[in-house]
C-alpha cells in the first residue's frame, strides 16, 4: 500500500504479548511508539489540526502553538509540515533535551519555560503559550480541554484494540495525563462490554489521584514525562475510571529498563509506570483474563535520562 502522506501511517499500531505473572493475567502491551512520530500523540496532533481546519479556526500558513511536554508537540509538528503550518511550542524545563531538539527537527520554534509553578502562574507553558497565541494570532490547540482529544481515541484506538483482541480485554491500563487517552479509549470498550475495567496510571507528586478519591493535596515535583498533573484537565474523566495506581519514578523507570533488557521493548518512562502497574493488576486478576496496557511513546527521547547510569545515579534512583 502506498500512502499520499506520513499521516496515513498514524494507528493500527501493533499490540504484542508481555511476560507477566505467574498465574495472573495475560498482558497485551498496545505499542504506540510504532507512530510515525513515536507517541500515542500522533493521534491527537493529527484529530485536532484536522477539526480545526473544519471548523475556520486554523486558516492556511497559519501559526501553531501549544503547551506540551513534547509528544503532542511531535505530532502536532508532523501534521503541520505535511500541511503547512509554523509551529511553536512551551515545553517545561523538565523534559528532556532529545524532545525539545525533535521538535527543532522539525522546524519548530520551542521555547523552554520552568517547570515546578502553577498552570496559571504568567512563567508556566501554559500561560506563555496563551499569551503568545494572543498576540500572535496563533491557533491553540489546548490538548487538556480539546474535544478531539479524547474523540481521537474513542474513534482509533478503543476500536483497534476490540478488533485487535477478538472483543475480548477485560481490563484496560493506561497512563493519566491530559486524561484522553484512558477517556477516550475507555468510553469506546465499555460501551461494547460494560464490565471492562478502566485503571489509570499516575505518578507520586500529581494531583489526580487524590483529587478522584475528593482529597485536596499539592502537586510535587515528579521526574516521570507524560503522566500526572497540577491541576485537573476537562478531558479527565474519572466517571469512566475505575481505579488509579500510582507509580513512583523509581518503580517507573525500573520498569522501563526492563522492559528493554528482558524483553526487547524500548520505551519511555510513562510506559514504565504503565507495565508495572498492569503486572500489579494482572496478578490480582488472576489466569483466564487479559490485560491492555498502553505504552505511549519510546525510549531514544529519555537515553540522556534514566536510560543513563549517570544521571540514575545524580538523582539517587541508582
Amino acid at each position: 500500500m502506498i500512502h499520499e502522506s506520513i499521516l496515513g501511517l498514524v494507528g493500527r499500531t501493533p499490540l504484542v504479548r508481555l511476560k507477566g505473572p505467574s498465574g495472573g493475567a495475560e498482558i497485551l502491551a498496545k505499542l504506540e511508539y510504532m507512530n510515525p512520530g513515536g507517541s500515542v500523540k500522533d493521534r491527537i496532533g493529527l484529530a485536532m489540526i484536522e477539526a480545526a481546519e473544519k471548523s475556520g479556526r486554523l486558516a492556511p500558513g497559519g501559526e501553531i502553538i501549544e503547551p506540551t511536554s513534547g509528544n503532542t508537540g511531535v505530532g502536532l509538528a508532523i501534521a503541520a509540515a505535511v500541511k503547512g503550518y509554523k509551529c511553536t511550542f512551551v515545553i517545561p524545563d523538565k523534559m528532556s533535551a532529545e524532545k525539545v531538539s525533535l521538535l527543532r527537527a522539525f522546524g519548530a520554534q520551542v521555547i523552554v519555560t520552568p517547570a515546578g509553578v502553577g498552570p496559571d502562574d504568567p512563567r508556566s507553558d501554559i500561560s506563555v503559550a496563551r499569551r503568545l497565541a494572543a498576540e500572535r494570532g496563533g491557533f491553540m490547540p489546548f490538548q487538556y480541554d480539546n474535544p478531539e482529544n479524547p474523540g481521537a481515541h474513542y474513534r482509533t484506538t478503543g476500536p483497534e484494540i476490540w478488533t485487535e483482541t477478538g472483543g475480548k480485554v477485560d481490563i484496560l491500563v493506561a497512563g493519566m495525563g491530559t486524561g484522553g487517552t484512558l477517556s477516550g479509549t475507555a468510553r469506546y470498550l465499555k460501551e461494547r462490554n460494560p464490565a471492562m475495567r478502566a485503571v489509570a496510571v499516575d505518578t507520586v507528586g500529581s494531583i489526580l489521584a487524590d483529587r478522584r478519591a475528593g482529597k485536596e493535596g499539592e502537586a510535587k515535583f515528579y521526574l516521570v514525562e507524560g503522566i500526572g498533573m497540577d491541576f485537573v484537565p476537562k478531558n479527565v474523566d474519572f466517571s469512566l475510571t475505575d481505579e488509579i495506581v500510582t507509580v513512583s519514578d523509581r518503580d517507573a523507570f525500573a520498569e522501563a529498563r526492563r522492559l528493554a533488557r528482558g524483553e526487547g521493548i524500548f520505551a519511555g518512562g510513562s510506559a514504565g509506570a504503565a507495565v508495572f502497574a498492569a503486572r500489579g493488576v494482572a496478578a490480582r486478576a488472576g489466569p483466564g483474563r487479559t490485560v491492555v496496557v498502553i505504552l505511549p511513546d519510546r525510549g531514544e527521547r529519555y537515553l540522556s535520562k534514566f536510560y543513563s547510569d549517570g544521571w540514575l545515579e545524580g538523582k539517587g534512583l541508582a
